[in-house]
């Protein structure tokens, strides 16, 4: 019986947050952050062992969309198409209530509760199962205790308002930084692993 690991990839501001106080599609204070190098190096790290990518299905529908066409883009960032041609090919696992039919190769969806779906992608496959810049994705899997891995982007600024990541009533767990690397303008990329 194998046990993959499991890994999720998201950026955060100072105060937590993981979009800004105008909704899920306020990137505003990440946008001078997102293409510097420390965060596309920290981008290609998310993926180097993954062969299965989790997503939740508003996630998969912007980013499926947008990430294909960086794959195709021969004047893009070699390490922006890196990730795209990853994101593409990769197996993806998208969580949905309301898609019955994928529109995307390899792809399946699925409308169950994420730690049952995660524990059983654990017993199966090789490789790292990514939990891809999905919150609520993330959030089940902290509440849940299994994540082993967490790439974190902070972004030095204070959005004041948006939903946080880490919400009350977490199990407590412990965590080792074992990378970091922070940006000339103050981003800061981390890896941490979980210390069980």
């Amino acid at each position: 019986m194998t046990s993959r690991m499991v890994t999720a990839n998201i950026s955060i501001t100072l105060d937590g947050r993981y979009h800004g106080p105008g909704g899920p599609g306020d990137f505003g204070a990440f946008a001078p952050y997102v293409t510097s190098d420390v965060a596309r190096d920290h981008m290609n790290r998310i993926w180097e062992n993954a062969t299965t990518a989790v997503l939740g299905r508003v996630n998969a529908e912007g980013f499926i969309g947008y990430w294909s066409t960086v794959a195709e883009d021969d004047n893009a960032d070699p390490r922006d198409r890196g990730y795209a041609k990853w994101l593409v090919d990769t197996e993806k696992v998208v969580f949905s209530r309301t898609l019955t039919e994928a529109p995307w190769e390899r792809t399946r969806i699925v409308n169950a509760p994420v730690a049952d779906v995660v524990t059983e992608l654990k017993t199966t496959g090789e490789g790292e199962i990514l939990a891809n810049t999905s919150p609520t994705i993330i959030k089940a899997l902290l509440s849940a205790d299994l994540l082993d891995r967490l790439y974190l982007m902070v972004f030095p600024e204070i959005v004041g308002g948006g939903q946080r990541l880490f919400d009350d009533g977490l199990p407590a767990t412990k965590w080792t930084l074992t990378h970091q690397v922070t940006g000339p303008l103050g981003e800061m990329a981390m890896v941490y692993d979980r210390a069980r």
